[in-house]
């Protein structure tokens, strides 16, 4: 490529000094020598004259003047458009989510998102971690953001944020005032669930059995709102992310009861296929999704 001699060229011809060429472009006088050099072979003609006092341009050197502008601001433009194109974010970026998140934190998430990237065209997918860690892994979604867990060896997973879980009963529920019980108040009372393969269900399961808990009959639900909903009517008491519940706690329409323990704290965390290359898109949704998060 002769972009840097056809520049210095131009230089010469401008400053019409080989000396001052080289102290605008930075570059010694015997590169500059070198650079005309190059061109008069590759052109096989004489492009400039040289005297002790003056420079002159040949007739051959003027034509090679006006076609090396052409040349190199074409190249400048061209490098200006690829740039202004590897830096425009496009096209449509599938999501998916499981409930929590895609109910409750990715529309914000989202908001800031297409804000800042108006061209991007966003579809999202909420259901269940399993069924979203099979549809990311099939590559029918470019991400997914689960509240569960995968051990999937053709996923990678990686925590994005914190979330608290939090034990709600009616407000009807005798321990409803009490705030903070003991594993032991808590024996043979009704559960209402989410559905095997949902990351709610799999914490509820985990606490369940960690306090040793008797569990005197559960209410399986698909979805957030409908264990919420059930609970609010006073079928059983519950176990959901605090990003549900939050509203509902300040309107007093359900009650927050307390473990005596540590919260209970679990992990949202974001997946992609182990053996895809992330996209653009990927990486600068992840990159407004840390930021956002920070």
């Amino acid at each position: 490529m002769y972009y840097d001699a056809l520049r210095t060229f131009i230089t010469v011809v401008e400053e019409k000094s080989f000396t001052r060429a080289g102290e605008k472009l930075r570059l010694s006088q015997p590169s500059v020598s070198l650079h005309i050099k190059h061109l008069e072979t590759e052109f096989q003609a004489k492009l400039i004259d040289r005297s002790p006092k003056h420079l002159y341009v040949t007739t051959a050197g003027k034509m090679l003047y006006e076609r090396a502008k052409q040349i190199v601001n074409l190249y400048e433009k061209t490098k200006e458009d690829i740039y202004a194109h590897q830096h425009t974010v496009t096209g449509k970026l599938r999501i998916g989510a499981s409930f929590t998140i895609g109910e409750y934190v990715l529309p914000v998430l989202l908001a800031d998102f297409s804000r800042r990237y108006s061209e991007v065209e966003v579809e999202v997918t909420i259901g269940n971690t399993k069924r979203i860690a099979e549809a990311v892994k099939l590559l029918q979604m470019d991400i997914g953001l689960i509240e569960g867990q995968t051990s999937d060896k053709e996923l990678r997973i990686t925590p994005f944020m914190q979330d608290e879980m939090v034990l709600v009963v009616p407000i009807a529920h005798p321990l409803a005032a009490r705030g903070t019980v003991t594993p032991d108040e808590l024996q043979d009372e009704t559960w209402v669930v989410r559905e095997e393969g949902s990351g709610t269900r799999v914490y509820s399961d985990y606490v369940i059995r960690a306090f040793g808990l008797r569990v005197k009959k559960m209410i399986t639900l698909s979805s957030n709102q409908g264990v919420k909903e059930a609970v609010i009517a006073g079928l059983g008491i519950t176990l959901l992310s605090r990003w549900v519940v939050k509203k509902h706690l300040q309107h007093g329409e359900l009650a927050e009861l307390s473990l005596q323990s540590e919260p209970f704290l679990r992990r949202f965390s974001y997946i992609y296929p182990a053996h895809a290359e992330r996209t653009r898109l990927v990486e600068v949704f992840l990159s407004s999704l840390v930021q956002k998060l920070e």
